[in-house]
């Protein structure tokens, strides 16, 4: 009997089941989604520590965790990681910009950003070998957002650490070395966190646990000990500010077509303040602050606008901040101005906004980015004001911080340093409605008055304005989208903080440091790469000798 024919071309009846995956694949595919899930989380959970909520503390589990995925990792992986934390930071974070633009630029500057954080992840990697780990991490992600608040654009400082950090016990630490130290100590606090859970994890002897749990407790007192470290110099007379907010005829970014009924809403808000001081409901200010764009129309050029101003200072009584934008002499570009509206005078003194924030009050390279969206023609032509951020308002120092540039250090500091008694942070956040934008402002001021020992006087068009204490206590607020006045005596002090004094210094220390932790890991990984090398070739010889 003939064997049957066998076609090669023809299809196996009865193929041999796949070979199941080894446990060690299942093993690297398991600690990749784990590390996937735990770098991704713990950007959600940074950005939950932010206000509104209360939560700082949640920041510490949130660097834990980024810690634990960097510790050790190869240069590559960590950049994805990094990334990963990243955006779970950033893109809800930055939610408040899709409500200016759409979601795309939103999405695309969570993700610009995130690069940054992604490469300095990369070089925490590169320094989690180094014994006290969590120190030379964490003087690196200083170095990411010293970079980050800087280039391009002149930076985006917006989701610092210690920005964060208003409600949290290591806040006082911004009085000594500004935002860059109390971020660094709130870094220190949660790296030294994850290192302590990853050795016990690892099971390692309780004495391999002493050092991060020595580092975590030596950052968590700084809070305590910087408190009890007092500013110098005198304070001053107790004054009465108020803080007028108009409101908005309806939200969204076509509120500036309506801008004489903004105008005349913070007239009539200030003119029931004065007739609640001549009731004795109130009591009189010796001066009063409104918000930015509060009168969008320049009164320096439309005798209306200058009107309805002579008519609200002339019913309050007293001196008026009012945020202005005005048209410069080449009839294109415009500054945003905070005004000195004086009863009987007009304008006696103005101060031009330094900062200027891109995509919104101006537009870095138009042509290129009008081909991704078609808002970018409603971008200003604003250009950036001189002067020192301060004015002197019925004999009183009044810094003055427009909306975006409370977020810069040096914007404030030169405010400081210009003899500021108190600090004014006019602001218009009625573009981004209910998102929580105001909120997250709002806790950058309140780290700025302890950063200074400055009461700090927020006027919003739509709210939130506030009070803040030196100690950054709110002692008052309004709620949005509500007419509003906040009246508070309040004490005028010369007072200097370290922080004041040092400027710089400490943001610069830092980077210094982490610079030298990147030098010496380099150095460490190159002698590593060599040392095979030198064994193969000391063998070599001594089988030749």
């Amino acid at each position: 009997m003939a064997a049957p024919t066998v076609d090669p071309a023809a299809p196996n009846p009865d193929p041999a089941p796949p070979d199941p995956p080894s446990p060690a694949g299942r093993n690297r595919l398991s600690l990749l989604v784990v590390n996937v899930l735990a770098a991704a989380g713990g950007g959600v959970l940074l950005y939950l520590s932010f206000p509104p909520r209360t939560t700082w503390w949640l920041a510490l589990p949130a660097f834990a965790l980024l810690g634990i995925v960097l510790t050790g990792r190869r240069l590559r992986p960590a950049f994805g990681y990094g990334f990963l934390f990243a955006m779970g930071f950033m893109v809800p974070m930055l939610h408040w910009v899709s409500s200016l633009v759409q979601t795309l630029p939103w999405i695309a500057l969570s993700v610009f950003e995130s690069l940054f954080i992604a490469a300095t992840a990369v070089l925490i990697a590169l320094v989690s070998r180094l014994p006290a780990a969590p120190v030379w991490m964490a003087a690196v992600w200083i170095i990411g957002e010293a970079v980050r608040g800087r280039i391009p654009f002149g930076g985006m400082p917006w989701g610092r650490i210690g920005l964060g950090q208003p409600d949290g016990p290591l806040l006082p630490v911004a009085a000594i070395g500004g935002v860059p130290l109390l971020s660094f100590v709130t870094v220190v606090a949660g790296l030294a966190l994850g290192e302590l859970v990853r050795r016990l994890v690892q099971r390692k002897p309780l004495r391999a646990a002493a050092v991060p749990a020595l580092i975590g407790v030596v950052a968590m007192l700084t809070g305590p000990l910087a408190a009890l470290v007092p500013a110098t110099g005198p304070t001053g007379r107790t004054v009465t500010i108020a803080a007028v907010q108009g409101n908005v005829p309806r939200l969204g970014l076509d509120f500036n077509a309506q801008r004489r009924a903004v105008l005349d809403n913070h007239v009539k808000v200030t003119e029931k303040l004065a007739a609640d001081v001549a009731a004795g409901l109130t009591p009189k200010p010796d001066l009063v602050i409104w918000p930015e764009n509060s009168s969008d129309i320049d009164p320096l050029q439309n005798a209306d606008a200058a009107a309805q101003l002579d008519r609200a200072a002339a019913a309050v009584g007293v001196p008026i901040l009012v945020g202005s934008v005005l048209r410069n002499p080449d009839g294109k570009t415009t500054t945003n101005s905070a005004l000195v509206w004086a009863p009987g005078q007009g304008m006696i003194e103005r101060n031009d906004k330094r900062r200027i924030q891109p995509f919104g009050e101006y537009m870095p390279w138009r042509d290129f980015f009008r081909m991704f969206s078609p808002y970018v023609d409603r971008a200003g032509f604003f250009v950036p004001g001189t002067g020192t951020g301060a004015v002197d308002m019925a004999g009183v120092r009044v810094g003055v911080a427009i909306c975006w540039e409370v977020a810069f250090d040096d914007a404030v500091a030169e405010s400081v340093d210009a003899g500021a008694q108190v600090l004014a942070v006019p602001s218009n956040n009625a573009t981004f409605g209910f998102t929580e934008m105001t909120f997250q402002q709002m806790a950058i001021s309140r780290v700025r008055s302890v950063e200074h020992d400055r009461t700090s006087i927020i006027a919003t068009t739509s709210g939130v304005s506030a009070i803040i204490q030196p100690d950054g206590t709110v002692t008052a607020s309004t709620k949005q989208f509500t007419p509003d006045v906040l009246v508070d005596r309040t004490v005028l002090r010369d007072t200097t903080t370290l922080a004041s004094r040092l400027r710089t210094g400490p943001e610069w220390a830092l980077v210094a440091i982490g610079v030298l932790a990147i030098g010496f890991a380099v150095v460490g990984r190159r002698r590593q790469r060599q040392a095979p090398q030198v064994q193969q070739a000391r063998s070599s010889g001594d089988q030749h000798g």
